[in-house]
């Protein structure tokens, strides 16, 4: 008897998702003004209700949508773009999913419905098409240069000269001209590739590089110290790297681990090497600032 209320709540819990996603496609679909998008939301939301039907055949209780869960993804959508929230709401489901799979064993059928129905799915989230996700490729661009280029040089004029506020206005001046720089250069790549709009392309390139450059900077102006200060630009370029990895991991479906340690070996293997630069130059200079 227990173990036939536990299935059944497994059941229902997996009704009351389904029914949540619907509701979740439903909305976004509402304010898609893309046609081919709108469609495939349309039909995804329709996938969902199905399965929620067919589950409901098991326990013929109705289960209503998680508020809560609906207005978080529909936040994340809003500030991360869709093809991001609708990924990451896929990868949580199949989380939950593993997580009933030793019930589902007593009940195979529920089982094999929701496996057949997630192809279809997933096969429809292949379809999205999003605009900014094309210009994923100049994002990465203009954060991987600023991380590995400003952090370095940060690295290399923290300690040659140990001046926090030296260090800041350095680190403004040489992250806008090289922003402006990258953007340029991105402009060029971009129009003479084609496919996509090279001014934007140049926008988002050069936009993401000064963000960087903010975060980066930024504990030189709360901080006296010039050893806290660089820490704490260690700690912002890793959180930089851990956000933009995972949403990339997820938008793009690639390996994060991978893609993290890669970038974060690059990041110390820099500012280690420019670090030993600006003592060097520290000492066979005798530079006191």
């Amino acid at each position: 008897m227990r173990d036939k209320v536990e299935l059944e709540d497994k059941i229902l819990e997996m009704q009351r998702n389904e029914i949540t996603e619907s509701h979740i496609y439903s909305k976004l679909a509402e304010r898609i003004q893309e046609e081919q998008n709108k469609k495939v939301l349309e039909r995804l939301a329709n996938e969902e209700s199905s399965h929620y039907k067919r589950l409901r055949e098991f326990t013929e209780k109705d289960t209503k949508p998680n508020r809560m869960k609906v207005f978080f993804y529909l936040l994340i959508i809003r500030i991360m773009g869709f093809t991001f929230g609708l990924k990451l709401m896929e990868k949580g489901e199949k989380l939950a999913q593993k997580k009933y799979g030793d019930m589902l064993i007593k009940l195979p059928e529920v089982k094999e419905i929701i496996s057949d129905e997630k192809d279809h799915e997933e096969e429809l989230l292949r379809i999205l098409d999003e605009e900014r996700l094309k210009y994923v490729g100049s994002m990465v661009l203009g954060l991987s240069d600023a991380l590995v280029e400003l952090t370095g040089t940060l690295a290399g004029l923290t300690f040659s000269l140990r001046n926090t506020s030296l260090v800041a206005l350095s680190g403004i001046i040489t992250g806008i001209s090289a922003s402006l720089s990258m953007a340029g250069s991105e402009y060029l790549s971009t129009k003479s590739e084609g496919g996509k709009n090279p001014v934007k392309a140049a926008i988002i390139t050069g936009s993401t590089y000064v963000l960087a450059v903010f975060f980066l900077i930024l504990p030189y102006f709360l901080f006296k110290s010039y050893t806290v200060s660089f820490t704490f630009t260690l700690i912002f370029a890793l959180l930089l790297v851990v956000f933009f990895t995972f949403y990339i991991s997820v938008a793009q479906e690639i390996d994060f681990k991978r893609r993290f340690l890669e970038m974060f070996f690059i990041i110390i293997s820099v500012s280690a090497i420019t670090f030993i630069i600006g003592l060097l130059v520290r000492i066979f200079l005798n530079l006191e600032v």
